[in-house]
């Protein structure tokens, strides 16, 4: 299970993730590359990524019209990336453009990229959801009905809140790809984000892959930090 473990290299560039990465030489990782990150290195980064071995997350959570998802998931592919990501507010439209664009850019004999759909931030309430948003809807409600229609696109998950995991279970079933941020250790400040879990709670809800950041990229010892969540996530007792 630890390479459904995430770490969110949340570094302004290049030489902050380097520095980082120091602390896991021989180490294996799925890492997540967002907007930041990628926005100011480019493609390049994914590049050194993968030299190093890692598998990467492109977290990009393309909204655009569907020719366009299209042709810039066809560009995302060719990179040789993991797992990338949409807003399942795109549309079914958006996001069955964005699965062709992947099988028509993934590198030969290469399986496309998983492709999953943001329902709700994790920096949303269901406060905010309905007054500046406009959904009349519980925000439980609300991400069941983006995730449904995910799938129904053809799309393999969603990225939710560990406490939306169970209902999604049921409406979606068990092979339905659920990557779950907002993860922290107890002891750990929440941030910026509301609907957050503890790598334990996680795994006990039934996530398929968390996505950790600073509780290891902000840690003391980032490499400890990693192998204590990794064992709360996969159950280890030590």
């Amino acid at each position: 299970m630890s390479q459904s473990l995430i770490v969110a290299l949340d570094f302004p560039g290049k030489q902050d993730v380097e520095q980082f990465l120091r602390h896991f030489e021989g180490e294996e990782l799925f890492v997540k590359v967002g907007m930041e990150l990628f926005y100011k290195e480019g493609p390049a980064i994914i590049t050194y990524l993968k030299e190093k071995g890692h598998k990467i997350f492109l977290d990009l959570k393309l909204h655009d019209i569907p020719n366009t998802v299209k042709s810039a998931m066809h560009s995302l592919a060719s990179l040789d990336v993991d797992m990338v990501n949409v807003h399942a507010a795109g549309g079914s439209s958006m996001m069955k453009a964005a699965i062709e664009g992947l099988e028509e850019g993934k590198q030969e004999g290469k399986e496309r990229p998983i492709c999953i759909a943001v329902t709700q931030l994790t920096s949303t309430s269901e406060a905010m959801m309905k007054k500046e948003i406009g959904i009349e809807k519980t925000l439980e409600e609300a991400v069941a009905h983006y995730a449904k229609l995910t799938k129904e696109s053809g799309l393999d998950g969603v990225v939710c809140s560990t406490l939306e995991v169970p209902k999604l279970r049921e409406v979606c079933g068990n092979e339905f790809v659920t990557v779950t941020p907002g993860i922290r250790l107890a002891s750990d400040d929440v941030n910026d984000q509301v609907r957050v879990a503890t790598p334990k709670r996680a795994r006990e809800l039934g996530s398929s892959y968390i996505v950790v950041g600073r509780s290891i990229t902000k840690a003391e010892n980032p490499l400890e930090a990693y192998k204590t969540v990794k064992q709360q996530w996969e159950g280890v007792t030590v």
